[in-house]
This record gives structure tokens, sequence and C-alpha cells, in this order.
């Protein structure tokens, strides 16, 4: 596929069909968006992918609103930015995940990005916490990565 087209075919996809996505598929999009750059080629970003229909749910649920078509993806890629690394490490990731999506379209996957840094699981209700806090625990992730989005990852239902 031409590039053009796959920046025209690129396209927020909440509806997912129920077959799954063969692991080699996701980890050759991992590998071309470990090839997104840097700042000072810092690479501070990392993935966790999550298939497990059990954890697919509970990521769905990490805010109120915006989420809920995760545990209907076949995978999900939670983006992280290891903060040791670069104070520019949501410029990084959010470039790895441009990648990520980019690299969806030419696979003939859809996606679409649950943004989860700074943003709170209830807009009404601040007891409730922040998403990033529910995905940290939920994936037992490392103190010194923060979590960017989660893009979730599927083939597109008709």
């Amino acid at each position: 596929m031409e590039f053009k087209e796959i920046i025209a075919r690129r396209h927020s996809v909440r509806k997912f069909t129920d077959q799954m996505v063969d692991r080699e598929i996701i980890d050759e999009m991992i590998e071309e968006a470990m090839a997104a750059p840097s700042s000072k080629n810092s690479r501070s970003t990392g993935f966790m992918i999550v298939e497990d229909k059990s954890l697919l749910e509970a990521i769905s649920v990490m805010r109120e609103s915006g989420s809920a078509f995760v545990k209907d993806a076949a995978a999900a890629i939670v983006v992280l930015g290891d903060t040791s690394k670069t104070d520019l490490w949501v410029d990084n990731a959010s470039i790895a995940t441009t990648f990520l999506m980019l690299s969806a379209v030419d696979k003939g996957l859809g996606s679409c990005w649950v943004h989860v840094n700074e943003r709170p699981r209830s807009k009404t209700d601040a007891s409730k916490g922040m998403a990033e806090d529910y995905i940290r625990e939920l994936l037992g992730i490392k103190d010194n990565m923060k979590v960017l989005c989660v893009l979730a990852l599927g083939y597109e239902a008709e």
C-alpha cells in the first residue's frame, strides 16, 4: 500500500470483529514503532501487549467514557514512556503511537487511541482517581514508566 493511501485510510475504529490478530503481526507493528524518532535518540518508549480478554475488559472500564470499546478489541497496546531517560517521553511516545496506527492500517487492522496520561477515571467524581493509576496497578507497571495511551487493535467490523 502506498503511504498516501495509508494516511487516507487511517481513522479511529471502535467496533471490531471477533477475529484474533496473529501475534507476529503485532510484534511487527511494535518493531516498526520502535523505529520512530525520539529526542536525542533516547528510545524512551515502551509497549505492553494485552491480548487476554479479561484484561481487555478491565482496561475498558478505566474511564467512564471513551474506553468501553477496548473490551471488544482483539488486543491492546499500552504505550509507555520511561521518565528516567528523558523528560520528552510524551513526545516520543506520541510519535511511536502514530507509527503504530499507520502500521495497523498497512496490515489491514483498525485501531483507536484511548488517552490515559493525566486523564481522570470520572469527569464528575474525583474520588475515582486517575486512569493512569488504574492501569498502572492493573498491569503492574514500573515506577519509572508513565502511561500515555492504550491503543485498541483489531479487524474493523463493517
